[in-house]
């Protein structure tokens, strides 16, 4: 995204230069020593959570130095404990994911055998995003970490402070020929996205996903795009009405809506519609009182997001949507404070349904059934996320194979993100590729395919001069092929 100049440090060449020789560095080491051992890897993801820990509260207060205000408690869930969290399950699982194993060869081929072998790709750039600045730089470093790789990571320019303290934390820990960062603004990060890479992860909007994945194009550089998108909460007729608003409120509000995964809007059955507003109004209001003076609630993280926010809004209210604020807009200026603003039934074509909204505004649209619900999904490009509230399984069912998104949290919001164990990624405009667990080991690694011939073998038989002989073994082979 294109940085406001309030928070823009100067992108001087330096920066690209800088880049280019942590590149050079770390390709040079990796021609070296191409294969780290179990104990080395094991090393720097140590590093990684030593880092973290022993920088914790500095990256709180550069996080919320950079957004104006957002609550230390919400910094320790969101990016603290889930880096770490990720850190450690790699640690546990690594001799696992690392061991090669065997696969069944065919009957033809034996008595050869065949082997999946995982080698670490090179060196992977990282270019992270603003909205949860340490946790998407640090939770894929991780995971390439653990493949093996070496690192460099570009966080975003809308977060100088916390990319400054990350730069520092990192060179102190690491080893630039393993790990480090390096800042800088939007031309740092074209340089960056046209850095011949081994592999690339972008954590962003999907228009600069497009842009980066062109860059990288050039080199053929393979990527990782973690984009957005706009990803529903479908409230099904079965659903505990205030159990389901508590949720999407809750997934809402999270560093004030700035999050890929939050609920976009919200499709109710008609008849409900209004209850479901009321049911979210009470369950906001439960957890913020008062914004004005709250510091458990975000802030919007520049000018220019907060005035593209406050636009959706007045262009729905032009449009004669109902407007919902659950809040006092009195901490409007200076703090960037936007109340959690309910749009209901807005008309088609509304701007906050046909672009990701990113902020605490939540469209809630009526629907006729299960089915309409699914139609109005299809119409639209692949979410991120999808979510469903409900105890009908059928329902469900339906819903969860006859949509695609990049992944789905029944009966709440956000956690399936949390879920080592489950790939995180987006499909078709909301993302390429996924990481996080074992997932991510194998995105940042070569599962390299390996054929182990017998001195039995006798493939020899089937060498030319093609014979007779030749045909009938072919004739034979191809009865257990």
């Amino acid at each position: 995204m294109p940085a406001d100049t309030a928070h823009t440090a100067p992108d001087l060449s330096e920066n690209i230069e800088e880049l280019n020789r942590l590149f050079a560095l770390q390709k040079s080491a990796w021609a070296v020593a191409p294969f780290p051992s179990y104990d080395q890897r094991i090393a720097s993801l140590d590093r990684l959570i030593r880092l973290t820990e022993a920088n914790e509260e500095a990256f709180i207060k550069a996080i919320s130095d950079d957004f104006g205000n957002r609550a230390r408690q919400e910094t320790l869930i969101a990016e603290i404990v889930v880096t770490i969290s990720g850190a450690r399950h790699a640690k546990r699982s690594l001799r696992k994911w690392m061991r090669p194993h065997g696969v069944p060869t065919p009957l033809h081929m034996l008595p050869g055998r065949s082997r999946i072998e995982p080698q670490p790709l090179g060196v992977v750039g990282i270019i992270s995003p603003w909205n949860y600045p340490l946790q998407l730089a640090l939770a894929p470093a991780a995971a390439a970490l653990a493949a093996g790789n070496r690192v460099i990571i570009k966080p975003s320019e809308l977060t100088p402070r916390l990319a400054e303290t990350l730069r520092k934390a990192i060179a102190d820990e690491f080893d630039e020929r393993i790990c480090a960062v390096v800042t800088g603004g939007v031309e740092t990060g074209q340089a960056f996205a046209e850095t011949p890479f081994d592999h690339l992860l972008f954590t962003g909007s999907t228009a600069i996903g497009m842009r980066v994945a062109q860059a990288a194009a050039k080199n053929l550089t393979p990527v990782t795009l973690e984009l957005g998108g706009k990803s529903p909460a479908i409230i099904d007729e079965s659903a505990d009405l205030d159990a389901a608003a508590r949720s999407i409120a809750y997934g809402k509000m999270l560093n004030a809506g700035q999050t890929c995964v939050a609920p976009d809007y919200v499709l109710a059955p008609r008849d409900k519609l209004d209850a479901t507003a009321d049911a979210i109004v009470n369950a906001a209001r439960k957890m913020f009182p008062s914004i004005d003076t709250s510091h458990d609630y975000t802030s919007i993280i520049s000018d220019r997001h907060f005035e593209r926010l406050k636009s959706m809004i007045d262009d729905a209210r032009d449009r004669g949507a109902r407007i919902i604020e659950v809040g006092s807009s009195n901490a409007l200026y200076p703090q960037r404070k936007i109340p959690l603003t309910l749009i209901v039934d807005p008309p088609n074509d509304a701007g906050v349904l046909k672009e990701e909204i990113f902020g605490p505004v939540l469209p809630i649209l009526p629907t006729a059934s299960t089915e309409n619900a699914i139609d109005h999904i299809n119409q639209h490009d692949r979410p991120l996320a999808l979510y469903w509230y409900g105890e009908d399984n059928t329902a469900r069912d339906k819903v969860l194979q006859k949509t695609v998104s990049g992944g789905v949290t029944v009966n709440d919001t956000l956690w399936h993100v949390a879920q080592e164990n489950l790939p995180f990624g987006g499909v078709g405009k909301s993302g390429i590729g996924a990481y996080h667990g074992e997932a991510g080991f194998n995105t940042f690694s070569h599962l390299k395919p390996v054929f182990y011939q017998s001195r039995f073998s006798s493939g020899a038989l089937l060498h030319p001069p093609y014979t007779e002989k030749t045909t009938k073994i072919l004739s034979i082979l191809r009865k257990f092929i």
